[in-house]
């Protein structure tokens, strides 16, 4: 029960259970930083990369990407796995993509994917 008195501890979880490490951005590692802003423009935004590798049998996709601001993730080349097995027919390696990716499950995916202008 949420009394008055337990209220700074209460208050004191919540913001360590949000609060992320930081780690150095020396190379793959640097990917698990963590959550970024939730701001409305960090949320929505769409990130650039190139297509390296389409795996249909396991519904994974290799993107060099620039800086994923919503996962406070450098630029960097990995493997994410697709939301939607279908986004896999419509590109090819070497496309030039805008994408969004996001930590569902744990896992790194890609819920949003389409041809760069």
């Amino acid at each position: 029960m949420l009394t008055q008195r337990n209220l700074p501890t209460v208050a004191l979880l919540a913001a360590l259970a949000m609060a992320t490490p930081t780690f150095a951005s020396n190379g793959h590692d640097a990917h698990h930083a963590g959550a970024a802003d939730s701001g409305s423009e960090v949320v929505s935004a769409l990130s650039d990369g190139t297509i390296k590798k389409i795996d249909k049998s396991t519904g994974k996709i290799t993107i060099s990407h620039g800086p994923l601001e919503n996962l406070a993730m450098p630029a960097m080349t990995m493997v994410f796995r697709a939301a939607d097995a279908s986004m896999l027919d419509q590109v090819r390696i070497g496309d030039k993509v805008r994408f969004r990716a996001e930590r569902v499950d744990g896992v790194f995916t890609v819920t949003k994917l389409e041809a760069a202008n």
